[in-house]
């Protein structure tokens, strides 16, 4: 069986490094820009969660976890 990484090999053809370059600083809107980040530009298996929302524990690793704070501003982005 080979060995499978969560956050480092997945389908989505993206890693965790690399959408944190594209959205650290930004916020999510319809459009994109210097600040923000298209949300139909996001993989398709992805969750928003803001500070005060509940979350599943269960881990998916090809979904995009994107962590905003109360203005809506991305502060971290893993996969699980």
């Amino acid at each position: 069986m080979p060995l499978v990484v969560p956050g480092i090999q997945n389908k989505s053809g993206g890693d965790s490094e690399d959408w944190q370059n594209k959205l650290m600083g930004k916020k999510l809107g319809d459009s994109s820009d210097n600040m923000t980040f298209a949300k139909s530009d996001l993989p398709k298996e992805h969750r928003v969660l803001k500070p005060d929302s509940m979350s599943s524990m269960d881990h998916k690793p090809d979904r995009l976890n994107i962590h905003v704070d109360e203005q809506g501003t991305v502060t971290n982005v893993r996969y699980g």
